[in-house]
C-alpha cells in the first residue's frame, strides 16, 4: 500500500466520522436540549466502545489488514472522536502493567487539556 493511499484512507474516513459526529451532535441538541452536553458524552462512550470492540478483535479474532485499520481506527474513529484513542492508550497502559503511567496519562491529558483550552482563551481575550 503506498502512503498517498493510506492518507487517503484516513482522510475519507475521517471525513465520515466527523459528519457522524456533527449529526450526533445536531440530534442531541434538537432531542435532548444543551442544558449538558450530551452529544460529546454519548459520541465519547460509542467511540471507546467501537475502539474496545475493534481492538479486541484484532488483538484476540484475528488480523485486518493495514487498510482496514487506518480507515477504520484512525480514520473513522479519529473523526468521530479522539477520545476512544485516549481511551485505548490508557487500557494498554493498564494492560501491559503500567498503572502509575495510566493515572499520569489520564490525570495529565484531562488537566493539561483543560488548563490549554483555558489558556487558548486567556490569549486570545487579551489580544482582543
Amino acid at each position: 500500500m503506498g502512503q498517498l493511499t493510506s492518507y487517503l484512507l484516513v482522510f475519507f474516513g475521517g471525513g465520515l466520522g466527523a459528519t457522524l459526529r456533527h449529526l450526533i451532535n445536531v440530534t442531541c441538541a434538537r432531542c435532548i436540549g444543551i442544558a449538558f452536553p450530551w452529544g460529546t458524552f454519548i459520541i465519547n462512550i460509542t467511540g471507546s466502545t467501537v475502539m474496545g470492540l475493534i481492538a479486541g478483535y484484532l488483538a484476540f479474532k484475528g488480523e485486518a489488514s493495514q487498510p482496514w485499520r487506518l480507515f477504520l481506527m484512525t480514520g473513522i474513529l479519529g473523526g468521530y472522536t479522539t477520545f476512544s484513542a485516549f481511551s485505548l492508550d490508557t487500557a494498554l497502559l493498564y494492560e501491559r502493567g503500567e498503572l502509575g503511567l495510566a493515572v499520569l496519562y489520564v490525570a495529565g491529558s484531562v488537566a493539561l487539556s483543560i488548563m490549554g483550552l483555558f489558556a487558548g482563551l486567556a490569549i486570545v481575550r487579551h489580544l482582543t
